[in-house]
């Protein structure tokens, strides 16, 4: 892949109401949790940089002393801009912060010839990774960004297996819900309808009103997204024409069940402190992934989030900060 940093990029692949230009800012200063950022002024203060030839959209927060570094790993189908309510804290706390959207996702390229795979989104943030001089890390992901931090957790246990040398060494992981295991996944009706032979039409014929009553089924009973919220979630999806690929993006269904022991065993055999996130109340992976996952995982660390659903870090920020930052002052505490 290319890789070339910057803002230059940002004339190349804009949705159409996101205005001109594109700021080069640090983005270490922001609004309070209470006062969410838009999906549009999310874009403001970010950058682009090139994998496989395609613009993909970053943000790079922090408070750029030295210290530690968090990379936000965001899921199907929404993109960085989910990380916002936890964003300001998180760069007060780490010195650099960084969350991509993945290619066919948020600002980034919408190709629809691509290959849309856990391994390229893998790639992704190894490249950026590399491009911005990170050599040590810490991971908070979500939804099939578990899946891409179990296939990077992965690949550095391979390294290690195999006696070369790592370039960028994980430290940390905090998992929110997402289908850690396949067997216990429990995809929802669009899910499986983009995933079928209807998939292509479907998304063809997705509009913001059937959207908006499929997204909010994840949600906990108590913690629906408004319709302001509902409407920014539907700019993510539709920015750079990505309603028409929601068939293309779902592949990854296949491959958890294709790598399911690759991305298990690198869970359960890691030594590497990890932390899970739930809400209990998610229907894909809530209550039910949580009791498998502590059967399954050695030493199991897990905070549970009663009548949350699938999207902590949106529906319940404060809880969700509040358990990663306590996760990495053990980890201070322990060194």
């Amino acid at each position: 892949s290319t890789l070339r940093l910057g803002n230059d990029l940002a004339g190349h692949h804009l949705c159409k109401d996101t205005g001109t230009g594109l700021l080069a800012k640090n983005a270490s200063t922001g609004v309070d949790m209470n006062q969410p950022v838009t999906f549009k002024q999310w874009y403001q203060d970010g950058h682009y940089f090139v994998h496989h030839s395609h613009p993909i959209f970053y943000r790079l927060g922090g408070h750029g002393r030295p210290g530690e570094t968090l990379l936000l790993i965001h899921g199907f189908p929404t993109s960085s801009w989910d990380w916002h309510r936890l964003w300001p804290r998180l760069s007060e706390r780490f010195s650099t912060v960084i969350a991509a959207d993945l290619i066919g996702f948020g600002y980034s390229a919408k190709p629809r010839d691509y290959e849309y795979r856990i391994h390229d989104w893998a790639d992704l943030q190894e490249h950026l990774l590399r491009a911005l001089g990170v050599t040590r890390y810490h991971i908070v992901a979500h939804n099939i960004g578990d899946n891409i931090a179990q296939e990077l957790l992965a690949r550095q246990q391979d390294l290690v297996e195999f006696k070369k040398p790592i370039t960028a060494k994980i430290e940390s992981i905090c998992l929110l819900n997402g289908g850690l295991f396949v067997e216990m996944q429990r995809p929802t009706l669009m899910h499986k309808l983009l995933n079928s032979r209807m998939g292509p039409m479907l998304s063809r014929l997705f509009t913001e009103s059937r959207f908006n009553q499929a997204f909010s089924k994840v949600f906990g009973p108590h913690t629906k997204p408004s319709k302001d919220e509902l409407a920014e979630f539907w700019a993510q999806v539709t920015c750079n024409g990505g309603a028409n690929i929601g068939h293309r993006l779902v592949g990854y269904i296949q491959e958890r069940e294709e790598y399911r022991n690759r991305w298990v065993q690198a869970l359960v055999q890691t030594q590497l402190p990890i932390r899970l996130i739930d809400g209990l109340a998610d229907q894909m992976s809530g209550a039910h992934m949580v009791d498998y996952y502590r059967q399954m995982v050695p030493r199991p660390d897990v905070v549970a989030l009663p009548e949350i659903g699938h999207y902590p870090h949106v529906e319940a920020p404060a809880e969700t900060l509040a358990a990663i930052e306590a996760f990495h002052d053990q980890l201070a505490a322990s060194r």
